[in-house]
């Protein structure tokens, strides 16, 4: 099942897409309109590469986990807006509205 929601903070919508897969955790990423933040399924090599900004976290299963989750590791474009490793997604997010 996909599921897109918008997702509120501090004032700000984000696009949150989740794809439940049958019997692991579900595939999650949040979507501003400058950039991203996703879970582990995702390829930061690739986002890289394409000149995406975006954000890698680990270890969630709903958009609150991921909000609430630290940064793993992020894109060049990601890091010069502050969504550097060890951050929590609730606090950085807001740039990429």
């Amino acid at each position: 099942m996909i599921k897109i929601d918008n997702i509120r903070v501090e004032g700000k919508t984000f696009q949150g897409l989740k794809v439940e897969l049958k019997n692991l955790p579900p595939l999650l990423l949040i979507e501003g309109e400058k950039g991203f933040v996703m879970c582990g399924y995702l390829n930061i090599d690739a986002a890289e590469s394409l000149g995406a900004t975006a954000a890698v976290v680990s270890g969630v299963k709903s958009f609150e986990d991921v909000l609430n989750a630290e940064i793993k590791v992020s894109t060049t474009k990601a890091k010069a807006l502050g969504l550097e490793p060890g951050r929590v997604v609730r606090d950085v997010i807001g740039v990429l509205a």
